[in-house]
């Protein structure tokens, strides 16, 4: 039987190999200062402060998510929405455990 904090993760991120995982984000730029605010229904809320511009806040959001998450940069990038405000992640080079602590999903 899958745990409800599984059921919870698999709402919020898809799984695509042992350690490459998609997920969505609600991004606000033009912020007054840049951070991971939380999760906001099933997409992570991220505000930064740069304006979106030619590809400025999608490169801010790289940078916070790979900092927060402690990745190379090379490791972290969006896959679609380059130029609206909703987008897809993805991330590779954590295993389910390591994201699910780092981006705080609860689990049982």
């Amino acid at each position: 039987m899958i745990s409800s904090s599984a059921d919870r993760f698999a709402t919020k991120i898809q799984k695509l190999d042992e350690k490459l995982f998609r997920f969505r984000l609600k991004v606000v730029p033009g912020a007054s200062r840049s951070k991971v605010a939380g999760w906001l229904g099933d997409a992570l809320k991220i505000t930064v402060a740069v304006a979106p511009e030619k590809g400025k806040a999608n490169a801010a959001i790289e940078k916070l998510l790979a900092g927060f998450l402690d990745l190379p940069l090379s490791q972290v990038s969006i896959v679609a929405g380059y130029t609206h405000p909703h987008k897809t992640i993805e991330v590779c080079g954590l295993d389910e455990a390591a994201l699910v602590e780092r981006l705080q999903i609860p689990q049982d």
